[in-house]
């Protein structure tokens, strides 16, 4: 399960990457294209003119390729986040507690963050075949909203088997009073 969820975290990472050079390309084509529309286009016509007609400028539908990956990128990080419970968490109060408790609230934690998450995966599914129903594209590219959709439902499914996954874990931890899983990721505060 771990090597999944670390699979999953990976593509995420490299989609992230892939949309921060598009971002970077962008802001950088915008930048260049308001220099040729500028003064540069004042003082060399001719030149700015050339890289204008070679496509200089920003990347169409840049915000809308973001929008899409980003949701993919956060939900395909979310297995290895819960694996190895490496979400935030302030422990204030709980951190004096003793073992069995904390045991217990750990479990309750994972079981209400299985459920949410077989919960995003159901309002997913089922905004995915709605987009795919009436046929929705994004504004500039023109591609469907349900791919974006289906991207973010594949993260989402895996986050939710691995939340499933570590209830019963958290469960079985506190019926056999020890930990099954070491090496969480947790800051002490």
């Amino acid at each position: 399960m771990e090597k999944l969820a670390r699979a999953m975290a990976v593509i995420g990472g490299l989609v992230l990457t892939i949309l921060i050079v598009i971002t970077c390309l962008s802001v950088a084509g915008r930048a260049l294209n308001t220099v040729f529309h500028g003064w540069v286009g004042d003082l060399m016509p001719t030149v700015s003119q050339w890289f204008l007609d070679m496509g200089v400028g920003p990347i169409l539908g840049d915000f809308e390729l973001v929008e899409a990956g980003v949701a993919f990128a956060i939900f395909a990080s979310l297995p290895l986040c819960q694996i190895t419970s490496s979400h935030a968490s302030v422990d204030i109060f709980t951190n004096n507690f003793p073992s069995g408790v904390n045991r217990f609230l750990r479990m309750i934690t994972e079981i209400v963050f299985a459920a949410v998450l077989v919960l995003i995966v159901w309002r997913l599914y089922e905004g995915m075949m709605s987009k795919r129903g009436y046929g929705e594209t994004t504004f500039l590219l023109q591609f469907p909203i349900w791919w974006a959709y289906a991207a973010s439902l594949s993260g989402a499914v895996m986050a939710a088997v691995s939340g499933v996954y570590m209830a019963g874990v958290r469960t079985a931890e506190f019926f056999l009073h020890r930990r099954l899983i070491d090496g969480d990721m947790e800051a002490d505060i």
